[in-house]
Formats: structure tokens, C-alpha cells, sequence
């Protein structure tokens, strides 16, 4: 079954009012993050699409990321709960809510403005050239994981 397209102006707002349900005194349903950290967290994906981060993986852990995680990141089956979260991906200390619910919104809507031909064969930093369906999966399949994850 095919994942929603990211890159739809009617599923990004989906998306989007999805996060306008959450409040900063949102619960988990499972995980440790508090509502702040997991909006932040969700960033993480697209600044490695949009900025510059200084984090990116040498050859041997892009190869390894290649060889043995790519496939469960980019597929149509959900994450599971509780699933182990990758160092870079991990919010130690409290973020601004409305600062980081802000920034996530902006990066769906700019996703949508640049079209899924901007993504046709993007590299992603630890997976290499990923095809649109593949972007699509993981952004969605992330973010969707995590909206799950505070029940909205």
C-alpha cells in the first residue's frame, strides 16, 4: 500500500494540522521524548535535506547505513515503537515548542513548493541517491511515526 505523497499540498496540511492538535504538555504514548524534543527531533530529518549539518556520515557508516538500514527507512512498513534512534537524531535537553513546531511546518511546505522533481534523485546524507518514492517514504513514514507517537 502506497504512503501518502509528502509533496501534496492536501497531505502536507494534513500533516500539518496534525501538529497544530499537539500543545507542549502533550504526552507520548510510548518513547521518552516530551513534545518539544519530538518536534526537534522530526527537524533533524530536514536539515540534513536543507542545511548544513556538520554531522554527516564518513564512507564506512553511509556504507553500512546503505547495506543494512536504508531499506527499512525507505519501504511502505511503519516503524515500529520504540525503534532505536540514530545518535545524530537524539534531543538530549528541551527545545522552544512553538519555535520548533515553526521550523517543522516551514520544512513540510517547502518540500511541497520544490516538488517531488527536486528530490528525483537527491542524494540523501546517509543513504545515497534516493528515487521520489524513497523520499517520500521516509519523510512521511518518519513524521507519521512520531504524530502516532503523541496520538494525534
Amino acid at each position: 500500500m502506497a504512503l501518502p505523497q509528502v509533496f501534496n499540498p492536501e497531505v502536507a496540511q494534513q500533516l500539518i494540522n496534525r501538529i497544530n492538535k499537539l500543545t507542549p504538555e502533550s504526552q507520548p504514548l510510548w518513547g521518552t521524548m516530551n513534545a518539544s524534543q519530538m518536534l526537534a527531533h522530526c527537524n533533524v530529518t530536514y536539515e540534513y535535506v536543507f542545511e548544513e549539518r556538520s554531522d554527516k556520515p564518513n564512507f564506512l557508516v553511509k556504507w553500512m547505513l546503505k547495506k543494512f538500514v536504508k531499506k527499512k527507512v525507505v519501504d511502505e512498513i511503519p516503524y515500529e515503537k520504540n525503534i532505536r534512534t540514530a545518535p545524530a537524531f537524539i534531543v538530549p535537553d528541551n527545545k522552544n515548542f512553538d519555535k520548533e513546531k515553526a521550523r517543522l511546518e516551514k520544512y513540510i511546505n517547502r518540500v511541497v513548493e520544490l516538488g517531488e522533481q527536486a528530490f528525483q534523485g537527491k542524494e540523501s546524507n546517509s543513504f545515497g541517491v534516493l528515487t521520489i518514492q524513497e523520499w517520500n517514504n521516509m519523510m512521511y513514514k518518519h513524521l507519521d511515526h512520531h504524530l502516532n507517537q503523541f496520538g494525534v
